[in-house]
């Protein structure tokens, strides 16, 4: 298949980017290229412009900035995941990321372009979600800040205007005695996941739980807080049937109706399982943190 007509554009700054995007009635921004090239080929999008963010050297890289981790618009999927530096300071991230697709994707595929799609079945938008992440965004007007929690607003749809771009994403370190994990169910290894489930869970020092931050993908139209299953968990000791309850409680977050993957009732299996699965490794890591 063969995309539909557009300019393409390559501004070496976010100036020349921003200023580019005002010109156009409808503009799309090529960072990886991983979802807007077959989108472009399928002629599911068809912008009058392509404008090619290579170029922008400000865009690249990731560092650690005191408690937070701060991600260029450029970086890649796989750069991030191999740094050593954001594994220490947050090893969810590198768990999460090796879920994400094939190593070929992620070698091309950018963590802030995964955010900004907002595919509401990937899974670095509901890591954004239960870390309590943000990004930057840049337009005419000037820069503003979006917490994770208010920039999904549908699949594939976020609170971005439409002349903005975002420059760079901020994830927090992991807090101390915090345990982490994430899990996914997939057909096949690199595939959509059906549901998958991220966790972490913040210890007191007497061992009983201070907070829990859950999120799930491939459940709903947006990622998702599993705040009912939070609720159950908080200012407890974690015995295993409050666990299975949080489990239970995470099924009324699964609004997907069926689909020819799978139906909403093997969904909601899915996620009570993978909510238990994922708050027992994370409790066992922030035990060995405590």
């Amino acid at each position: 298949m063969k995309p539909p007509l557009f300019d393409y554009l390559a501004p070496v700054s976010v100036e020349e980017a921003i200023a580019a995007r005002a010109r156009y009635q409808s503009s799309a921004l090529l960072a990886g290229g991983q979802s807007l090239i077959p989108a472009l080929n399928f002629r599911i999008s068809h912008p009058e412009a392509v404008i090619d963010l290579k170029g922008i050297e400000s865009l690249r890289g990731v560092e650690l900035q005191g408690s937070e981790i701060v991600i260029g618009a450029m970086a890649r999927h796989r750069e991030v995941e191999l740094d050593e530096a954001i594994f220490k300071a947050n090893p969810l991230i590198r768990e999460t990321l090796g879920h994400v697709a094939h190593i070929v994707i992620r070698n091309r595929g950018t963590v802030v372009g995964s955010l900004a799609h907002g595919d509401a079945a990937a899974e670095m938008p509901a890591l954004f979600l239960a870390t309590g992440g943000s990004v930057t965004a840049r337009g005419p007007g000037g820069s503003r800040e979006i917490a994770a929690g208010e920039l999904y607003r549908f699949h594939l749809t976020t609170s971005l205007e439409p002349d903005e771009l975002v420059t760079e994403a901020r994830i927090p370190a992991l807090p101390a005695r915090t345990g982490w994990s994430f899990q996914e169910f997939a057909r096949r290894r690199g595939d959509y996941a059906l549901a998958g489930v991220c966790a972490l869970i913040t210890l007191e020092a007497s061992g009983a739980c201070q907070g829990a931050r859950l999120s799930a993908c491939g459940i709903a139209s947006t990622p998702v807080r599993l705040v009912k299953a939070e609720e159950v968990l908080t200012g407890t000791s974690l015995e295993t049937e409050t666990v299975n309850e949080a489990g239970r409680a995470a099924c009324a977050h699964v609004t997907a109706p069926d689909d020819n993957q799978t139906t909403s009732a093997f969904r909601k299996q899915l996620v009570q399982t993978l909510v238990t699965r994922t708050i027992t490794r994370a409790l066992a890591r922030a035990r060995a943190r405590l």
